[in-house]
């Protein structure tokens, strides 16, 4: 129980450092193959050889899978670290803190290759900057989760709280979806005319802009004024067995990583579906995002109404369902006899609902478990839920970025699109599994 009343303001404040995280991750999922691996009319340089090991898995996807692979271990140590933490300012802030800049910096250097060429040079340089980028990240956002059940009390607050989070991760959307829109002005009043380097110029504003964000709620919060968690005195493995044998919370993260999955191959994939499949330009991608976005806010006191009267779960299954529709819309782009800027329209508007709902809802599911987990323990574990919950979203992200680098490998430019459209075959397998392991989910019915 908070030790005081998280006001509406603190919740502003949380939920900035939500857009600023949103920011970052969203240009690492929707620019890396894009600015890495560009279709022939992008006007971008190749960056990274186009080759296949042991004949299944191209550069580019080994590149993503082994920083996240490495940052998975990374996530459960962080979780240890903040949990047992008896730090005077909190178990949570001071690791935020310090992971703002690294995490800003590393996001930029991403996208410096160290030539402007196809050399494994610029994948070995990938690699590590990933890598350093995805450990700042969970050094943020792991305590910065962690703080959502312990300054709220009720079911009612942990979704309002998570709903505010996800209009903070939709903004940071917004404001990532224009990146391209951005290196246009960048082009035309700074007169830059590499492509390239636009972009680069246009990332490293974004990052700084992001990295203030973040640095919102470590400013605004006194954690010690609303939170009356204690430190955890279990150690790192113990810990870990302990959150996995919870049953609902083995169902949720089977789910979530799917839906993850998923939601990486439409983040990806986005610039491409747009630019080869319907002949749009690529600067059209940050006005589509903005319209879908904005769409999905406008569910937002539905979704929170519909909670309290139907449950979490039935609205969840539901949205996982109509999100493996939209994926099959993937399929048949450009091949519909309607204007190509109404097919991805009428694909983002049928997504938002879905996007909005599984925006909220999940997080606030997760709060719930920890929380009933910590009265039933006496263990205050709310860290480590979070880091076992992002390391199966990181390995999802990671999984899909793989999958849909290696299924371009069959097609990514105009007239040799094939690649492309298995994509959304591929996402509407992955939203049915998530909607067959979450039917598994007991949602415990709580009043308030």
């Amino acid at each position: 129980m908070p030790a005081e009343k998280f006001p509406f303001r603190k919740q502003i404040a949380y939920a900035c450092g939500m857009v600023g995280w949103s920011v970052m991750t969203n240009i690492i999922i929707v620019m890396l193959p894009y600015f890495y691996l560009p279709p022939s009319n992008a006007g971008l340089t190749p960056l990274i050889p186009q080759l296949m090991v042991f004949g299944v898995l191209n550069i580019l996807s080994i590149i993503a899978a082994s920083g996240r692979l490495i940052d998975a271990v990374f996530d459960p140590f962080i979780a240890s670290l903040s949990d047992k933490s008896k730090n005077p300012r909190g178990r949570r802030i001071p690791f935020m803190k310090w992971a703002i800049f690294p995490a800003a910096l590393f996001c930029f250097l991403t996208f410096c290759p160290v030539d402007k060429a196809e050399t494994s040079r610029n994948a070995i340089w990938l690699t590590c900057t990933l890598i350093l980028f995805f450990m700042s990240f969970t050094t943020y956002i792991i305590p910065y989760n962690a703080l959502l059940p312990e300054v709220t009390e009720t079911a009612s607050e942990k979704v309002k709280l998570s709903s505010f989070q996800q209009v903070g991760f939709v903004i940071g959307m917004i404001i990532s979806g224009f990146v391209n829109n951005y290196a246009d002005l960048v082009q035309k009043f700074l007169h830059v005319v590499n492509r390239d380097s636009a972009l680069q110029y246009t990332i490293g504003g974004l990052c700084f802009i992001a990295a203030i964000f973040m640095l919102i709620p470590v400013l605004a919060i006194d954690e010690k004024k609303y939170s009356s968690s204690k430190p955890s005195h279990l150690p790192l493995l113990p810990a870990i067995r302990k959150t996995f044998s919870n049953r609902n919370f083995k169902y949720y993260l089977i789910s979530d990583f799917t839906y993850y999955m998923a939601l990486s191959i439409i983040s990806s994939g986005l610039l491409y579906f747009v630019t080869v499949l319907l002949g749009l330009s690529e600067s059209v991608g940050g006005p589509l995002l903005g319209v879908m976005v904005l769409v999905s806010l406008m569910f937002y006191p539905l979704i929170n109404y519909l909670s309290k009267k139907i449950g979490k779960k039935p609205m969840v299954i539901f949205s996982f369902g109509l999100l493996s529709i939209v994926f099959v819309t993937i399929y048949f782009l450009g091949k519909i006899p309607i204007k190509p800027i109404a097919q991805i329209y009428f694909m983002l508007l049928l997504a938002s609902f879905p996007l909005a709902a599984l925006g909220i809802l999940p997080n606030a599911i997760l709060a719930e478990i920890a929380q009933d987990d910590a009265i039933k323990t006496k263990e205050n574990r709310e860290g480590m839920f979070y880091a076992v919950k992002y390391l199966f979203v990181k390995l999802g992200q990671t999984l899909g970025i793989a999958l849909f680098a290696f299924l371009t490998v069959y097609g990514k430019d105009p007239g040799n699109d094939y690649g492309l459209r298995l994509n959304g075959i591929c996402g509407f397998v992955l939203c049915l599994l998530a909607m067959i392991f979450f039917s598994r989910f007991k949602e415990k019915k709580v009043i308030g």
